[in-house]
Order: structure tokens, then sequence, then C-alpha cells
């Protein structure tokens, strides 16, 4: 059991919402001020003289005295406006959400020996490595377990941490993508990448402890019998899930050289050509049973996305989710504003403004 505040974005800062309003239906009264005004300018005083023309009147007013008037009932209307406003009160939002997660640990365990450069699986419809389809397929696996934490080791002749368990998946998904063939020494060490990743899988509080193994190979070598470490599992209650990857048939497979390598163009491309592929099942079978675990077989990409699902099905975290909005009131803005209009309305026309009686 753990718990996390996710607080997005930044992760560390509560995120402001758009301009509310809690009673927004007395926006309504908003409308009623042009009609005010409206009527405010077709009203006047009663006429103390009648004229039968008023052209000969036209030039002894002046426009700055018509403009001031205008700007005067501008400012009383805006002022009515901000009140209007204030009643209806404005407030921006905070809002937080907290994660209680009991979540599941899982451990990623996925070979990269040079067997996994064989074209045997496809990404987007073009062929694909082994190593290829398996980061694209566990990509998708990762961002659909956000509550999770997953950590993820990569073996080949023995095992090497790629990232510890985390929470923050943003950060191992980086880690996925540098995953490639020939960053250790080559071989299959099945039994030592189970071990590796069993001792990571030691926090007894959480609800479940998975282990996830991928491999297209036979164990050869390592310093750990698969069966050996199959044996810790059970008795340290990891759920195992084991996927065999690769047809029988002919495949595509780069070409190895004298040194133990594989022969690449000036390119610096690995050279392929087709070769006859086998895989085993029957080693990596005994694994699975001996940990009361279960096995899986991926012959192309298809069916290692949906091995993928139906380990997402069986293993589902609980989460809580708790929300809390925060408001920051804006009705005490509107108020002065409206005021401080209010106020300079009053002194223009007491003032530089002034109207006669």
């Amino acid at each position: 059991m753990w718990k996390e505040a996710s607080l997005n974005p930044p992760d560390w800062l509560p995120k402001e919402s758009a301009l509310t309003f809690a009673n927004p239906w007395l926006l309504l009264l908003l409308l009623a001020l042009p009609l005010l005004a409206y009527l405010r300018g077709r009203r006047g005083p009663a006429a103390a003289l009648v004229f039968s023309s008023t052209a000969v009147l036209h030039g002894l007013g002046k426009a700055s005295k018509s403009r001031a008037g205008q700007i005067l009932r501008a400012l009383l209307f805006l002022t009515l406006a901000f009140f209007i406003t204030a009643l209806a009160r404005p407030r921006l939002g905070r809002s937080l959400t907290q994660v209680e997660a009991s979540g599941i640990d899982i451990m990623l365990v996925i070979d990269v020996s040079g067997s996994m450069l064989i074209k045997d699986f496809t990404v987007g419809g073009d062929p694909a490595t082994r190593v290829d389809a398996v980061r694209e397929v566990t990509r998708k696996f990762i961002e659909g377990r956000p509550n999770d934490r997953i950590g993820l080791i990569a073996f080949a002749g023995r095992p090497y941490v790629v990232s510890p368990m985390t929470l923050d998946h943003d950060w191992l998904l980086q880690n996925l993508d540098r995953l490639r063939v020939g960053l250790v020494e080559d071989g299959t060490a099945i039994g030592s990448g189970i071990a590796a990743a069993a001792s990571r899988l030691n926090d007894k509080g959480s609800k479940s402890r998975v282990l996830v193994l991928l491999t297209d190979g036979e164990n050869n070598a390592g310093k750990i019998p698969p069966n050996t470490a199959a044996e810790a599992l059970k008795a340290l209650k990891i759920q195992l899930y084991a996927i065999g990857a690769g047809i029988n048939g002919v495949a595509p497979a780069p070409v190895p050289d004298r040194r133990g390598g594989f022969l690449t163009d000036l390119s610096g491309n690995y050279i392929y050509q087709n070769q006859p592929v086998h895989f085993n099942e029957t080693g990596l079978k005994e694994v699975a049973k001996i940990a009361d675990g279960q096995f899986f077989r991926a012959t192309d990409t298809k069916s290692l996305e949906r091995i993928y699902s139906d380990i997402d099905k069986l293993e589902k975290s609980t989460v809580s989710v708790k929300k809390y909005q925060e408001y920051r009131d804006l009705f005490p803005a509107c108020i002065m504003a409206g005021c401080g209009l209010l106020v300079a309305q009053l002194l223009l026309g007491q003032t530089v403004w002034k109207k006669l009686p």
C-alpha cells in the first residue's frame, strides 16, 4: 500500500482552473444594462423653452460637454456591471487530486540476447526484430498501468537493471527506449534474470508481486538454474507470467561473424539472411509450472499484445481517488473596482465636468 498525491501541471503545483461563478444566474442582470442605457438616453427633463427650430442653438453647445456626459454615463454603467459581477461571485479554482493506490509491484524481465534480433515480428505493419516489437508492446502495457510500481531488468549472458521499480513511468519509458541488444555479453541467463528480478520484489506490504518474463531461447548462461529460481518465486509468493517469443520455421536472422558478433554493412546495419529458427517451449513451461505461474506463447506481434492484455486483466490495482477544490474569491476585487469607478464618476461630475443646474 502506498499513497501518491498527483498534482498536474506541474506535479508539485495545483492546477489553476478556468474562471467560474458561484451564482452565474445573476449575470443575467447584465442584460438589463443596455436597455437601461437606451431608456436613459431617450428620457430627459421637460423643456423650459419651446422653439420652432433648434438650428440657431447648435453653435452654443460644445462637443466636449457631450462627450463628457457620455463618459460619465459609461462610468456609471461600468460600475453597475462590476457590482453585478461581484454578486455572481467570480472565483478561480485550484483542483487537487489525491490518489490512494493499493498497487501491484511488477518486474519486467526481458531477454536481449542476440537471437532477439531475428525479424519475425512486425511494428506498424513493417518487419521488425523481436526486441523492437517487445519494446513497443511493453510501452503500451506500462502506459496502461499508471498506479503500479514497475521495474525493468534485461538479460543476455547476465542480467542488468534497466530501471528499479518506480511510479515515475515517464522515466521508466525513457529507459525502455534505450533497451537494445549488445549491452552485455551474449547468452541467455534466464535463471539469473529471474533471481535478479525476485530480489527487487521485496516489498511484502504490496498487494501483489508480479514477474513478467519474456525470452526467446533456452537457458545457456548464468550461475542460477531456472528451475531453482522458479522455486524461489513460489516460496516468495511472486506470481510468474512466462512468455516464449518467436516462431518455429524460417525467418530473417543476423549473420554471425567469427568474433561472436554479427556481420554489418558499411552503414553499420546488420546483414540478414533467411535461416531456420526454433523455440523449445519445454524448459520455459517447466519453469512456469514449478513457480505455479502461467506460460504464454507469442509467435507474432498480435499474439504478444493479446498476452500482455490478458496479464493486464489478471492483475488489477485498486485505486481510490479523492478530489479537492480550492477557490480564490474575486468578489472583493470586483467590489473595489466598482467603488473606484463610482468615486471617479462622482469626482469628475463635480469638478472638471460639473453641470450647472
